[in-house]
């Protein structure tokens, strides 16, 4: 079980020095790190909980800000922050509120944080054990009702393009990829074709989502020889039923 809590904050105060204490009262492990992506790229593969101490310094780090929006979506880090409303609307220009699993408000209750961050790293060690849907779609109203639905049984990630799937793939291997089949620039077949030129992913199940469902659009989709296919107007017991078969088919497979 991984209890580790990756502490960013801008130097040693005597507010970090009492959080961190909190955090190891609470039996977490803290390892602290400066908010420079230099640091923070050497934890890249773990810790999985962060939890960062904002300041006044947040809008003269543009670039860390950046990396952890990408960092969180590449490898699902679930991110907290401390700070006051000015910090959090700075943080806000480039990292959505879906990206941020907990805010809290200065001051803070170091008894509520230490409590609410032992609880998502049981929470992360529980999604652990759980296959991974990769989900495209440009679509940001399907993306956020198919990520709720699905993360009922599920660890989700998403992405709102083909280029952010092929960037995602470069370094992860989901257990399923459920891709829209209609997306600009880099539409879904394009997609399904660079993953099955790559060895390293050529066998990454793929199930196309489609919102046509007459024959000549179903024909297209299934020519291209994916795993499945779905459509996206599908109620959320069919779309879980779907994806519980699929799996339970190649668990039998296997």
């Amino acid at each position: 079980m991984d209890n580790r809590i990756l502490l960013i904050s801008s130097g040693s105060t005597f507010m970090i020095d009492a959080l961190s204490k909190n955090l190891k009262d609470a039996g977490l492990e803290v390892v602290k790190c400066e908010p420079v992506v230099d640091e923070l790229d050497k934890y890249r593969d773990g810790p999985d909980v962060f939890l960062f101490y904002l300041g006044g310094f947040v809008d003269e780090i543009p670039d860390v800000l950046i990396y952890l929006r990408d960092i969180c979506l590449e490898k699902n880090k679930i991110l907290c922050m401390i700070g006051d409303e000015a910090e959090y609307e700075v943080v806000g220009a480039t990292l959505t509120a879906d990206s941020i699993a907990e805010k809290f408000d200065r001051p803070v209750d170091m008894k509520l944080v230490s409590e609410r961050m032992r609880d998502l790293c049981k929470l992360n060690n529980e999604m652990a054990k759980r296959r991974n849907i990769l989900l495209v779609d440009d679509d940001p109203t399907f993306l956020k009702l198919a990520k709720n639905w699905l993360e009922e049984k599920y660890r989700v990630t998403i992405v709102s393009s083909g280029t952010q799937a092929i960037t995602y793939l470069a370094t992860n291997m989901p257990d399923l990829i459920l891709l829209d089949y209609e997306m600009p620039v880099t539409p879904g077949p394009l997609v399904l074709e660079m993953i099955r030129s790559d060895e390293r992913l050529y066998d990454t199940p793929i199930i196309f989502l489609t919102g046509k469902g007459d024959r000549e659009s179903v024909m297209k989709v299934v020519g291209l020889k994916p795993n499945g296919y779905l459509l996206k107007n599908m109620p959320k017991n069919e779309l879980l039923k779907s994806i519980e078969e699929f799996f339970d088919g190649t668990n039998k497979l296997n």
